[in-house]
């Protein structure tokens, strides 16, 4: 797909002495390139995904990058298509990915996994080394895409970690490495299994995404879940290579088409897979009986 949008998804773990002051900061480069998405600021760092024209995004990543705060930022690149995100959000929030580990939050800055480029992870696969691939993201994103052989731990939210640690602790004495979608989740992930006792804890420099650019359709199986208007994103996809590993929630047939349950009061804004001959149906727009009959009553009494 040819675009002159780009998408640019980065984090980084710093000391920031005043939030308020960043998002101010950040509010103001954003506005004036033009660039719409979502931030995360903390006395942690920053966490971003934002979406403009390549000429614009050039520009916040030298900005970026000529402040010292940031000047190794790494920048994640993929295709926009001007309509990834409707507008602007920059938050300051406590921590930029949560944990809610408390009294034991995890520093990325003191403790974390050691750095696998996708280059030697793909030389991994090649040698056919033993190691684990641990999933850090939740459940709902890896139903649509994952490496080959992961460990895919309960997780439907990542705060959900510490109580996921019994699936994990056959592996302490494994070669680990723990993914993520862009490396932000497993910052913390991989150093909260170090402080657990795991021995030899790896950790995706540059995400999931980092891997798909280089190694399009190699390893990992289906497509990226992104926290955007996409949905889901990969590369190459027109490739024999490409393979959907998701099902339609309704028929079962292949699909990787993610919506939203059409009931706006749907418990947890539930998204699920319905391939484009059942959302003919207009039925098949809910995700399950109890939605579509609660959608139907109140459409009644309305």
């Amino acid at each position: 797909m040819n675009s002159n949008y780009e998408i640019l998804l980065y984090y980084k773990y710093v000391d920031i002495d005043d939030p308020e002051v960043l998002k101010s900061q950040q509010i103001d480069l954003c506005n004036q390139l033009n660039l719409k998405g979502r931030i995360i600021v903390s006395q942690e760092g920053i966490n971003g995904t934002v979406e403009g024209v390549k000429e614009n995004t050039e520009k916040y990543i030298d900005i970026m990058l000529a402040d010292k705060n940031f000047k190794d930022t790494h920048f994640k690149r993929s295709v926009g298509n001007g309509k990834a995100f409707p507008k602007l959000k920059i938050k300051v929030r406590p921590e930029l990915v949560s944990l809610h580990l408390g009294d034991e939050d995890i520093n990325p800055q003191e403790i974390t996994g050691t750095y696998l480029e996708p280059d030697e992870l793909h030389r991994w696969f090649q040698d056919e080394k033993e190691f684990y691939i641990i999933d850090m993201r939740n459940d709902y994103e890896h139903v649509v895409g994952q490496f080959e052989n992961s460990v895919l731990p309960s997780l439907h939210n990542f705060r959900d970690l510490p109580a996921a640690l019994p699936e994990l602790e056959h592996l302490k004495e494994k070669t680990i490495l723990t993914v993520c979608t862009g490396g932000v989740r497993c910052e913390k992930a991989s150093g909260y299994l170090l402080s657990k006792g795991f021995k030899d804890v790896y950790q995706l420099n540059g995400g999931i995404v980092s891997y798909m650019e280089k190694y399009p359709n190699q390893n990992f199986l289906g497509k990226l879940y992104v926290f955007d208007s996409r949905v889901v994103m990969g590369f190459n996809t027109d490739s024999e290579d490409h393979k959907i590993i998701s099902k339609c929630d309704k028929c079962g047939e292949l699909s990787d088409n993610y919506v939203d349950c059409k009931y706006i009061h749907c418990k947890g804004h539930r998204q699920f897979i319905c391939c484009g001959k059942c959302l003919k149906n207009k039925d098949n727009e809910y995700c399950c009986e109890d939605c579509l009959d609660k959608d139907a009553i109140e459409e009644k009494e309305s």
